[in-house]
């Protein structure tokens, strides 16, 4: 089994890392996530303590993956991705339990995407660069534009 490579300016303090995963410099992998086999996790990547991601995930440099995220296998998360994970935020203000964001097998966040709390993307759906996602995403569907709406499917 292939041990993972985490890069030495990496700051990565869980040890639920999958086999064959790398983790470049400047991520920082709170104590409570969990990251799956041979996943990518690009340089300036933050995962929070309550997320998990399945086996051959790619996440992109720039992205932070807040407490209440759930990412499934085959999932591509672009560049600069945004995810939500407090509908009201206010400054040291938090909800007792963060809502859940689920991004479902196979699926694509385009880059600077942004993906509000609480929405599903489905199995191999495709949501545009620079789409806001509002609300959830059928799987096998294209999404694009603000607010994201579908315009075709995948097959």
């Amino acid at each position: 089994m292939k041990s993972p490579f985490i890069h030495n300016l990496a700051d990565v303090q869980s040890d639920k890392i999958g086999a064959g995963t790398r983790i470049w410099q400047f991520c920082v992998v709170l104590p409570g996530a969990e990251i799956g086999e041979n996943c990518n996790i690009c340089a300036h990547v933050l995962v929070e303590n309550d997320v998990r991601l399945g086996n051959n995930v790619t996440v992109k440099s720039g992205v932070q993956l807040w407490d209440g995220i759930s990412v499934e296998d085959g999932v591509f998360i672009g560049p600069n991705a945004t995810f939500t994970n407090d509908l009201f935020p206010r400054s040291k203000a938090y909800p007792e339990k963060f809502s859940r964001t689920t991004l479902k097998h196979g699926c694509s966040i385009g880059a600077n995407a942004t993906i509000l709390a609480g929405t599903t993307i489905g199995e191999n759906a495709m949501v545009g660069a620079g789409a806001v996602v509002t609300k959830d995403v059928p799987a096998n569907a294209v999404v694009v534009g603000n607010p994201a709406r579908v315009i075709r499917s995948v097959r």
